[in-house]
């Protein structure tokens, strides 16, 4: 018989699947795609505070009085980048996040700039 500290780890904190944080999806609903440099702010608030339902979807509306990034949401929360742009787009539909992407600037077709990245990749 397993015993609680089976399920605890010193290093990482009590052991969750990631699906079950979702609720057993793995994409966000709708079309919405979350990039890692999105910008995401807090919309409304909700009326109800039970209406958040999970500690994650709490922390996530916390860090969200600040503007954060996807990619700093998820290192400060400490889930997988994809569970949380699931919980992401569970917030954006019920409207208590807004989410500002940055302006496109299109191609880059600086070869030089180019270079250089690939010799900085190829130095590590």
């Amino acid at each position: 018989m397993r015993s609680d500290d089976d399920w605890m780890d010193g290093d990482a904190g009590p052991v969750a699947r990631p699906y079950t944080v979702t609720g057993g999806r793995t994409r966000p609903r709708g079309e919405v795609h979350f990039d890692l440099i999105d910008v995401v702010a807090r919309g409304s608030t909700p009326a109800d505070a039970s209406a958040v339902f999970s500690p994650e979807r709490s922390m996530i509306l916390d860090l969200c009085r600040n503007q954060v990034t996807v990619a700093d949401l998820a290192a400060a929360i400490g889930l997988p980048v994809g569970v949380v742009r699931v919980l992401l787009a569970d917030l954006l539909h019920e409207g208590l996040i807004m989410v500002a992407r940055p302006a496109t600037r299109g191609r880059v077709t600086d070869t030089h700039l180019l270079r250089q990245v690939l010799d900085g990749l190829n130095a590590l």
